[in-house]
């Protein structure tokens, strides 16, 4: 299976809400908010977006304070964390307003359980007017509603949807090393719709291919690999 990455309809959202947070003017806020259900690319692309973007990539965890994220942000901005939690909070802040970057932190579900946390990107954002992605699952435009401040700041939102049958065809074009016909990938999209489901997929097929030399996967060995599952 060829390592690549692969611009579906949903990166293409997450790319655009990218543009339009830069593009902005400097009265409207620059936070957004990608969320959807598990397994459909959101942290792939969001780490890698953040390479191609020169951006900030800062993964939340269970329990994370306020301290700890900006320790994460300062390490992330080649700062050495100070001792005090608001002397790193203004280290972060003059770091940003002298070298501004985009911020993007997965996994704010973690951060939604404490609301300190997450006020802090907010005081971050408007101390410096850095643009802050948020990346989250599927309930997370609805956990932020909790905390008004940063929810009124949010003005992009781009949910990340499961696959459509062209969205399936390009990612199997783009990965796999041997040909799947369309109609064994009509199977497939009535199997799989998430982007782990279909790597798994087309990494069992070329598994199987190789063992018995077989060229093209049509709708009958896949037929064959559904009945084995």
């Amino acid at each position: 299976m060829r390592k690549t990455f692969i611009k579906t309809k949903n990166v293409k959202g997450f790319i655009n809400l990218i543009y339009n947070l830069k593009n902005k003017p400097d009265n409207i806020s620059k936070i957004g908010l990608i969320y959807g259900e598990p397994g459909l690319g959101k942290s792939q692309a969001a780490l890698y977006l953040a390479i191609q973007n020169d951006a900030i990539y800062i993964r939340g965890a269970n329990l994370m304070t306020p301290k700890w994220l900006l320790e994460e942000l300062a390490r992330e901005l080649d700062e050495i964390p100070r001792f005090y939690t608001a002397d790193i909070f203004r280290q972060c802040v003059d770091s940003l307003k002298s070298k501004p970057k985009m911020i993007i932190v997965d996994e704010i579900d973690y951060l939604l359980q404490d609301f300190k946390t997450i006020e802090t990107l907010r005081d971050i954002h408007d101390e410096t007017q850095t643009p802050i992605i948020l990346v989250g699952m599927s309930l997370a435009k609805n956990k932020l509603l909790r905390y008004k401040h940063l929810y009124d700041r949010v003005s992009e939102f781009y949910k990340f949807e499961e696959f459509t049958s062209s969205d399936i065809k390009e990612i199997i074009k783009e990965l796999s090393e041997i040909e799947i016909t369309d109609e064994a990938i009509k199977l497939l999209h009535k199997k799989a719709t998430r982007f782990r489901q279909i790597t798994n997929y087309v990494d069992k097929l070329e598994k199987i291919a190789s063992a018995n030399e077989i060229k093209i996967i049509d709708e009958k060995v896949f037929n064959e690999v559904l009945n084995d599952d």
